[in-house]
Formats: structure tokens, sequence, C-alpha cells
């Protein structure tokens, strides 16, 4: 059963029942596979913060540390020297939710008491021990990612049986762990790891039967934006990729997908916002 409610925490209220809701990239690092460096001042990040929140973005993601395929972990320190400055500006100067992204709780409880109210981690809480408790001792939304590996290994030879179902499992699983370990399971958001562990055929099949993590009950999260499978299957290269990657937004949106990780949010925001005009006249004919 879709999830089809709302997310209230702090003086937020996501609506998911409506349309399918835009999360803004910014990151603050040197190495981004997409925009490594162009933001890395921190002038610039709050200059791009502001843009996006302003182009309609439901929620802004920030991190410090590149995940790119085969890219070295960066430390908690460095992270938050980073990220604290730019969300605490920030979250003086809009009124949307701000999500930490990083696998360290050291990272996330910095950033969270410099303004941030989400946590979005691709270890699924796998990678510190810490950071279970700290989301639940803070009450703050979680979103949890499927990723084989490490972002350093990920994509060395990666290999699945049924990779929906699998996903699905492993989802499962770390859904189970975070309500069990007194995360609120309204308060978590799924993410499928598009890329992270992934060969070209999974990423595919994982898009075209995004419906089937739908029973998980919570909201369901894609990241795409700019990806290499977008570059494999359009043939373009990084500085072309935000037309064929909303493409693939738009497929989503039509299927009711929660939420969009992207780094185009205005013209993203405008696709789903007609879609969703579009199924709307679909459900409910004249």
């Amino acid at each position: 059963m879709r999830f089809s409610g709302n997310m209230t925490f702090g003086q937020y209220d996501l609506d998911f029942s409506s349309r399918t809701l835009v999360m803004g990239i910014l990151n603050i690092t040197p190495d981004s596979f997409s925009d490594g460096g162009k933001f890395f001042d921190m002038d610039q990040a709050i200059v791009h913060g502001l843009e996006m929140a302003n182009a309609g973005a439901d929620i802004l993601d920030i991190g410090g540390e590149s995940t790119r395929p085969g890219s070295e972990s960066i430390s908690p320190d460095v992270q938050i020297r980073r990220v604290v400055p730019v969300i605490e500006s920030l979250a003086r100067q809009i009124r949307i939710p701000i999500s930490i992204d990083t696998t360290f709780a050291q990272v996330a409880r910095a950033a969270l008491d410099a303004g941030a109210s989400i946590i979005n981690d691709i270890s699924a809480l796998r990678f510190d021990p810490s950071m279970v408790s700290l989301a639940a001792e803070k009450k703050v939304p979680v979103i949890l990612m499927h990723m084989l590996g490490v972002p350093k290994t990920m994509q060395q030879a990666p290999y699945y049986d049924d990779v929906v179902s699998e996903v699905k499992t492993f989802l499962k699983e770390r859904l189970e762990y975070a309500v069990c370990r007194g995360i609120d399971r309204g308060k978590i958001i799924l993410d499928v790891g598009i890329g992270f562990g992934k060969r070209l055929e999974d990423n595919l099949k994982l898009l075209a039967h995004i419906e089937d993590f739908y029973d998980l009950n919570c909201p369901v999260l894609v990241g795409h934006s700019r990806k290499g499978f977008i570059g494999k299957i359009s043939n373009q290269p990084m500085e072309s990729r935000d037309l064929p990657t909303l493409a693939v937004s738009a497929f989503l949106a039509s299927h009711h997908v929660h939420l969009l990780r992207v780094h185009d949010v205005a013209s993203t925001r405008l696709s789903c916002q007609v879609i969703s005009r579009i199924m709307s006249d679909i459900s409910h004919p004249v």
C-alpha cells in the first residue's frame, strides 16, 4: 500500500499525498561526481541553496563528503567544517527542511544542532552504531538507502539474482531495525540506491518496478540525477544530463514516487507539477 499521508516534524509538514516532492542537492565538496568544487566555497553554496529553495525545492540535502564510486571517506571533523556554516546560514533564511547527507553520527548531530532536521544516511544506519540512537533521540526523519558494499568498492562487479527482491528485502530489514531501536516508523523514508553498487540493468529494473516498494508503506525516494546509467543510455556527458534526468523524473512522477533527489530543482518541480495535474485528471475524470 503506497504511503499517502503527511510527515510532521518540528515546524515542518511534508505532504506526500498530492504530488512528488523535490529534494535539491547541495554538495559542499571538491570532488562530487557531478558538480565537484562548484559550490565548495561557503558563499557560493549558500547562494545556490537559496536559489534551489526559491525554485521550489521541498527539502535541501547538504553533504560534505562525496560518495561517488571509488571515493574515499572524509573525516567527521572535515565534514563538519564544510557543512555547519552553510546549514546555519540557510536555516535562518529558508522555510523548508534541510537534510544532512552523512554516515557519521558526529556530523549528523552537529548538523542538527546547526538547523538541519533530517538525516540522510546512505549506509541505512550500518556504518556508525551511534546514528540510530541519535535519530531516535532527536525524533527526526531518517532516509535509509540500499548500497552494495561501500562507495570505494561498490561498482566493482556488483551482482544480483533479483535486484528488486534483494533491495526490497534489505530495506525491509533496515526499516525493522530502525523501528525496533526507537525511530518512529512514520519518520522513515526509503531510498532504493540508484547507482550505489548497481549495474545499468539493475538501475533500470529498479526504476521500472519502483511501485513494488510502495507496499513497505514508507515514502520512497529516488536519487538518479546525472548518474552514470543516464550517461550510458543517453550517450550524454555529465554536463548534458539534466534533460535525460528530467525524463526519468517525469517517469517516476507518473508512477507516484514520493521524493526525487535532483540537481535541477526548477525543471523537476515544473515537470512534477504538470505530471501531477495529468494524473489527477486521469484519476478523477470529469
